[in-house]
């Protein structure tokens, strides 16, 4: 997984044989082993490459690759290996190179569940979120009131929405076509370092983008869906907003503004 070879004629011999050696060693049936080395010493190179990013990427997405046949799974990570150029050298990103190779590089399959792509990113946007950098600012030492303190998103928290219900997606439920309506979740990461996923609704999505546009108090952020909705009664919306906004804030999806 690296970028293409130059004209290996203009090289010198020892780099000619190095990128003989990785180009075998990414695509065997392709490329011919460099001369002079015995097959059982480059079985070993061959078998170590392949297995060590086969693991990284059957631990990264778990769920599709308990979907996906043997034989169809290993025809998929050796394309992977054989066609991807990574630009990362850390294991820990080999899930994201993935991904980008089912998005940009691979030619689907009928054979392909159709919900691939959607679960694929669901599964590393978890990844991702466990070991992503940054930290929840610190609990204030007052209790915090949504409806009038200036709030904002979690730096932590994503909101997504796909085609399929990618959550509830395994062995037993495999949808062939999306259902009518589309899946809303808020994938977080809360104060215990763990990834939990919420399922939501497109009103509850919209509440959190008008809190990272403007990072206003929950109030004014309710009167504006309210107002949005055109709602008979906006009292309604304010009041089973304000509950939603105290599960959020319990959940660490959104918290108070930082004072400057």
């Amino acid at each position: 997984m690296s970028e293409s070879s130059p004209d290996s004629s203009t090289l010198p011999t020892f780099q000619q044989t190095q990128y003989a050696f990785a180009a075998h060693l990414r695509d065997p049936d392709a490329n011919p082993a460099p001369p002079g080395i015995e097959d059982r010493r480059m079985k070993i190179y061959r078998e170590l490459v392949y297995n060590n990013i086969e693991s990284f990427v059957a631990t990264g997405f778990p769920v599709l690759r308990q979907l996906i046949a043997d034989q169809q799974w290993h025809a998929l990570v050796r394309d992977f290996v054989s066609r991807h150029c990574s630009h990362s050298p850390y294991f820990l990103e080999i899930s994201e190179e993935f991904l980008k190779y089912l998005q940009e590089e691979r030619q689907s399959l009928v054979t392909d569940p159709p919900f691939m792509l959607e679960l694929a990113h669901y599964e590393w946007v978890e990844l991702a979120l466990d070991v992503a950098e940054g930290n929840l600012p610190k609990l204030p030492s007052a209790p915090v009131d949504v409806m009038t303190e200036s709030l904002q998103v979690s730096p932590l928290a994503w909101r997504l929405s796909y085609q399929y219900p990618v959550h509830l997606i395994g062995e037993v439920y495999q949808p062939a076509e999306p259902p009518e309506q589309p899946t809303f979740l808020v994938v977080y990461r809360n104060r215990e370092h763990s990834v939990k996923f919420l399922e939501s609704n497109a009103v509850t999505i919209r509440l959190l983008q008008l809190l990272e546009a403007r990072r206003c108090t929950g109030l004014d952020a309710l009167q504006a869906i309210a107002t949005e909705l055109e709602h008979y009664y906006p009292g309604a919306i304010i009041a089973h907003g304000a509950e939603l906004l105290e599960r959020l804030y319990q959940l660490d999806i959104i918290v108070p503004t930082p004072v400057p």
